[in-house]
């Protein structure tokens, strides 16, 4: 079985992709096309589901870009091959031929692109780097590479829907304090919990820096355990571990 790439028409032309787990070599709990070094599956099986996504990509498996990511908003320009394994959770480049990867199990992989000034990024945006400001520090770093933001265009792929996203009334009240109107992420669930539009946060996060245009796939983690990795459902399950997703992008 081959890899199953999910793409989005707003990045067409793009050289980009979000993977599934589809068309792996890992097995148990990480079945698939588990690409997280982080993990604790083989890590020479992770360097065969990683080269066969550089090799979707048409790049060497060398020059698939992946960082330590940490939940922060910090951001790599990355100008060669070797600018890899850094603490950070966004990457930039105009560098053609190197492709810029995320690993994600709910949290959000977001692609980006401004195909006139040949920039590129991704970032890992989760419920705290979102928050934290982690898009907006993508888009930055791509005009000072020459991107215009009104030309940037983004894509949240696969994430963890707000269906499946049961939080507490801290974490509720952690965003209502940041801005009263980020009520209208949440839907009220059993007892004291609701459930988080993490996607939704996201998008309207994107938007507010004056990007072109962004969108998602509307793909949800939690629910497709066939197609998609899932940090929540592994903790359901009292799973020991499991597995990453990767999305990519290169000029």
């Amino acid at each position: 079985m081959g890899v199953e790439i999910i793409t989005s028409d707003l990045l067409a032309g793009i050289n980009h992709g979000f993977f599934t787990r589809k068309g792996g070599a890992s097995s148990g709990v990480f079945a698939g096309l588990n690409c997280g070094a982080g993990s604790s599956d083989q890590a020479e099986i992770v360097q065969l589901n990683r080269a066969r996504v550089a090799e979707a990509m048409s790049v060497p498996a060398a020059s698939l870009i992946t960082q330590y990511q940490v939940h922060s908003a910090d951001v790599v320009v990355v100008e060669r091959a070797s600018d890899i394994g850094e603490t950070a959770d966004a990457m930039v480049t105009n560098v053609p031929g190197l492709a810029l990867g995320i690993l994600t199990a709910d949290c959000q992989p977001v692609l980006f692109a401004d195909t006139e000034a040949g920039v590129v990024g991704a970032a890992h945006a989760g419920w705290k780097g979102c928050a934290d400001g982690v898009l907006e520090a993508t888009v930055a770093a791509m005009v000072t590479l020459g991107a215009d933001r009104r030309r940037i265009k983004a894509v949240i792929g696969p994430s963890i829907s707000q269906r499946a996203y049961e939080v507490g009334p801290e974490f509720v009240e952690r965003f209502l304090d940041e801005d009263p109107d980020n009520q209208r992420f949440f839907v009220g669930g059993e007892g004291d919990r609701a459930q988080f539009d993490l996607p939704s946060y996201g998008l309207h996060r994107l938007r507010d820096t004056g990007l072109g245009v962004a969108g998602w796939t509307g793909h949800c983690t939690y629910t497709d355990e066939e197609r998609f990795y899932s940090y929540r459902r592994s903790v359901h399950r009292k799973e020991a571990d499991y597995g990453r997703l990767i999305a990519t992008i290169r000029l």
